[in-house]
């Protein structure tokens, strides 16, 4: 099992869980959106068995301080904060970082700021590196010139009020329990009950709020009528403030794996969570066409942009995993765990 500790940095207390001895190669484990490191568990232990495994949560999420997110820095205090993680648990070997939806972009974000202290990258269905929402096309280009569709007005307010209340309920397809269970995950796939009452609590460990999930909002005159505002996670993860298309010039170029289930709801160039194809779907009113804005192309963004590394002289693969959804290492545990161990040993 792992054990749990609150580490002071300059920036914030970060809570992680560490597991594996402490010579071992370093694997950082990097959480999601409405998530926490426990959802990392059991697969911290059966990591541990080889590795020294370092998960921490974001802060806001889990039990880390509740520091406020600066949205206009993209994701840049995650990198930072795991950046002042390493250096208090004096890790100074480059480390091996698996990033998970919005863990992936931090983890690409922790590359461009730190090279050379990164051995491989693991990207498990990670979130475009032109963020969610609000773009049409491989290159990134703004649907609006204010980024209209994206940030904090495009999460569902019932989903928010139940999350703030720590609903644990399962009535209704915005309660965390449904929300988790049909987009997390590919239906009818689900866990044993044990585990999903600890996954449902590292999902309702999310702090909300203007500078935490899902953020303030601005007014916009263009259809969906929200652009994104200055605070918290969803308008740090809006193209507005992130771009992640420098990862392709990193020096040195640490091998790339990209895994992702084939099914999966949340990141998708047909995302179920994404307003310009909920739009052209007619879940979301007044949607003004293709031509003006379509769905986000998310996994082809994806693409070019580590199209673009390979390019350079870096290497990736990608694995799709058939049956799958937006977490892989949950669903397909065994493979996911082999994947991991043939990449790390080729690293």
């Amino acid at each position: 099992m792992p054990t749990s500790q609150l580490v002071t940095t300059p920036r914030l207390a970060i809570h992680t869980l560490v597991a594996g001895p402490e010579h071992a190669p370093v694997v950082v484990l990097i959480h999601g959106n409405c998530s926490s490191s426990g959802f990392w568990v059991p697969l911290i232990d059966q990591l541990g068995e080889r590795y020294r495994v370092i998960a921490p949560d974001f802060r806001g999420y889990g039990d880390s301080e509740a520091a406020p997110i600066d949205a206009t820095r993209g994701v840049r205090d995650f990198s930072d904060d795991l950046h002042a993680l390493l250096t208090a648990l004096h890790i100074d070997a480059p480390v091996t970082l698996v990033g998970w939806s919005v863990g992936g972009g931090v983890a690409m974000q922790f590359a461009i700021d730190h090279p050379r202290q990164v051995a491989g990258i693991v990207l498990e269905n990670p979130m475009s590196p032109f963020g969610f929402g609000g773009t049409r096309d491989a290159a990134g280009t703004p649907n609006h010139p204010d980024f209209a569709g994206s940030g904090g007005g495009t999460a569902s307010p019932d989903f928010v009020r139940l999350l703030a209340a720590k609903d644990r309920g399962s009535e209704g397809p915005t309660s965390p329990r449904n929300v988790m269970n049909t987009g997390y995950y590919k239906p009818p796939f689900r866990v044993e009950p044990a585990l999903e009452e600890r996954y449902l609590d590292a999902l309702l460990s999310t702090r909300t709020g203007p500078g935490f999930y899902p953020g303030d909002l601005a007014p916009s005159p263009h259809w969906p009528t929200v652009a994104p505002g200055t605070g918290g996670m969803n308008n740090a993860i809006s193209p507005k403030y992130l771009d992640l298309s420098r990862f392709a010039a990193i020096d040195p170029r640490p091998p790339v794996l990209w895994i992702r289930g084939a099914d999966d709801a949340i990141v998708s160039d047909t995302s179920f969570f994404d307003l310009g194809f909920l739009g052209k779907l007619g879940v979301v009113p007044g949607w003004p066409g293709d031509e003006v804005f379509p769905a986000q192309p998310m996994v082809s963004q994806t693409r070019a942009v580590l199209d673009a590394y390979q390019k350079a002289g870096g290497r990736y693969e990608e694995v799709v995993l058939a049956d799958c959804g937006h977490s892989p290492h949950i669903e397909h545990a065994e493979r996911f765990l082999a994947a991991l161990h043939n990449f790390i040993a080729g690293a």
